[in-house]
């Protein structure tokens, strides 16, 4: 059993505390909060031991999941590292460009496992188009939410887009070559609204869209590919795939898939072509379930880590030349 502390018990943290104490393989020793009745608030609702300061939970466990505001991901993510604690923090791995580097690197000394709750790469959909959604040329996404005050100390970028901004270098493996951007705030003191158009060297496109002033929400990322366009809804899970047949290694993958199928000829003469679409039969899941699984694994089964620090980081510093971009025109 990984003996687990929970540092953070707000929105997310209490999320993570139902999953922690379901999972087999983990033993939650307690939790954490700053605020002390909050802490002691979820204690008496969930049977859970609260700890009256940072310290002495530390001290009493082997894994740290930090569930804190982003300002304060760095100093326990820190501390963890250097005490031999396995990590799992949430995105964004820290408050700054300059903390996230330094995590990285040290990630990459220490024996301990260390990883970024990107979750959306845990998204069943995701997961289902990622093997025919390598080296897209366009990809174009859309990431709307309403107003909430939490998480409101980072910007919508930051908040919001990094999430897509992980994707994005997921399926793209060149070196970003511009990057153009948009923002305003509008409700808070951070910039609420953003646009992104990244340019990479082997050519692909990136279109990106976050907003957290929507009257509802919507999640899709939509890729372009030789041969293939590949639609996947992330809130709803749900993914479309159109694909020419005329592309063997797509092709098998697709005939692997269960779903819905409809075959269909397009053109004529020498411009005929034969195209496939496919909705793939998507099994949920619970993607926070299955990426704090894949932490334990990496932690007992030595697996390799699903989403790294250095993942975190190289999301963090496209978010970051982001908010440059935007912070220069505001």
């Amino acid at each position: 059993m990984l003996k687990t502390g929970l540092f953070g018990v707000g929105h997310l943290g209490k999320i993570h505390l139902k999953i922690l104490k379901e999972l087999k393989g983990f033993d939650l020793v307690g939790i954490y909060d700053a605020d002390k009745k909050v802490a002691e608030k979820v204690s008496k609702e969930f049977n859970v031991p609260a700890f009256s300061d940072e310290q002495s939970l530390f001290d009493a466990v082997d894994a740290l999941d930090i569930v804190t505001p982003t300002p304060a991901h760095y100093d326990l993510a820190l501390k963890g590292l250097k005490g031999g604690k396995h990590v799992f923090v949430e995105k964004p791995l820290a408050h700054n460009l300059e903390q996230a580097h330094e995590l990285m690197e040290l990630s990459e000394e220490s024996p301990v496992i260390a990883q970024v709750g990107h979750v959306e790469r845990f998204n069943p959909a995701f997961k289902m188009v990622e093997p025919l959604a390598m080296n897209p040329m366009f990809i174009e996404s859309h990431r709307l939410a309403p107003f909430n005050p939490r998480g409101t100390e980072v910007s919508v970028v930051m908040d919001l887009m990094i999430h897509d901004i992980d994707l994005l270098l997921t399926v793209v493996k060149s070196n970003v070559k511009s990057i153009n951007a948009s923002g305003v705030a509008v409700v808070s003191n951070t910039v609420d609204i953003a646009n992104a158009r990244i340019e990479f060297d082997d050519g692909a496109v990136a279109n990106l869209t976050a907003s957290r002033i929507s009257l509802k929400k919507m999640r899709k990322i939509r890729l372009f590919r030789n041969s293939a366009y590949l639609s996947v809804d992330l809130l709803e899970k749900e993914a479309e795939i159109f694909l020419s047949t005329g592309d063997k290694s797509l092709k098998d993958k697709v005939d692997a898939m269960e779903g819905v199928k409809n075959s269909f000829t397009i053109g004529e003469g020498m411009n005929k072509k034969d195209v496939t679409f496919i909705k793939p039969k998507i099994v949920n899941n619970n993607a926070i379930a299955e990426e704090l699984t894949e932490f334990r694994n990496s932690i007992v089964e030595g697996q390799e880590v699903v989403v790294s620090f250095s993942d975190g980081y190289k999301a963090m510093y496209i978010a970051d030349q982001i908010q440059r971009k935007i912070e220069k025109k505001i």
